[in-house]
């Protein structure tokens, strides 16, 4: 296990991103704190967190007893109050601007002076958060990708007055929990792989909304070219057809340009309530989407 930096670690919001991040960081020794103000979003992180560590347990990558000392390691809590003080919070909390703000200004009120402040927000730069914080040298995007354990990348991103010492300190935690950091030279919108996915997922997007073709076909279009176990769409629904909005949303508010708007085809499944796989429904049907088949892949 790799020296650890930090004692106490809290995860701002137990949705997907925010359950993963605080397992990782469990499994290679912290303690970490996960905060979120509805107690069934906790549970559910808890139970998704059981069952990922009882797979590596069937898989004989854990013991019984490693897996009960992992989660040990992760407390859970509906309030900051009480909990001891953090070296490091990550926020993994809506992609809304206006929610992270008020989180950060609330973090920056509880938290120590030499507390680090990070979110994880896929498009979100951290210099439209920071003026909510008396810290501005100690705080910076720290972006997870999904899931944590099989795509161990994260990036670091710098808003106006970071300091290299947080960066080299949250860069050192990184290779601690076991993922390869990836330090953004300067500010841009998506970062590094999700400005590039982000242009790949909006002419995914375009070309079914448009009818130019379906979302199956531009799925194994993806899959055979790339050799892939899913397309676009698939990871859409992986994601959350609601986040893939915000996030396109942010995009939208920065550019002014109607191509970047979400296009109908999204708006709908979403306003279906057909969020992808925490639905059970997305472009695919869970838990067995049609991808999966092999024959599916060849157009049966």
């Amino acid at each position: 296990m790799a020296s650890k930096f930090f004692n106490t670690l809290w995860v701002v919001g137990a949705g997907t991103m925010g359950a993963q991040i605080a397992l990782q960081s469990a499994v290679h020794g912290y303690t970490v704190y996960m905060i979120d103000l509805d107690r069934e979003i906790l549970e559910g992180a808890s139970e998704r967190q059981i069952e990922e560590l009882r797979a590596r347990v069937q898989r004989k990558e854990l013991s019984d007893d490693d897996a009960a000392k992992i989660m040990d390691r992760l407390r859970f809590s509906t309030a900051m109050r009480g909990l001891p003080a953090p070296d490091l919070v990550i926020e993994a909390a809506v992609e809304d601007l206006e929610v992270k703000r008020e989180i950060f200004r609330r973090l920056d009120e509880r938290c120590p002076a030499p507390t680090i402040l990070a979110t994880n927000s896929s498009s979100i730069k951290i210099s439209a958060i920071e003026s909510a914080t008396r810290r501005p040298d100690r705080v910076l995007n720290l972006h997870f990708y999904n899931p944590v354990w099989q795509r161990p990348v994260v990036e670091l991103m710098r808003g106006s007055a970071t300091s290299d010492e947080t960066i080299t300190t949250v860069r050192s935690f990184a290779r601690s929990i076991g993922v390869t950091p990836l330090v953004v030279q300067k500010e841009s919108t998506g970062f590094l792989f999700n400005r590039v996915w982000r242009a790949i997922k909006r002419e995914c997007l375009h070309l079914v909304d448009e009818g130019v073709a379906s979302f199956e076909d531009v799925d194994r279009a993806w899959m055979i070219a790339f050799g892939l176990p899913m397309g676009p769409f698939g990871i859409m629904d992986r994601i959350g057809l609601d986040v893939v909005r915000d996030i396109e949303m942010t995009y939208y508010r920065e550019s002014g340009n109607p191509s970047d708007a979400p296009p109908k085809l999204l708006l709908d499944k979403i306003e279906r309530g057909e969020l992808g796989v925490k639905t059970g429904k997305g472009f695919y049907t869970y838990p067995h989407p049609a991808y999966e088949d092999p024959a599916w892949l060849k157009g049966k």
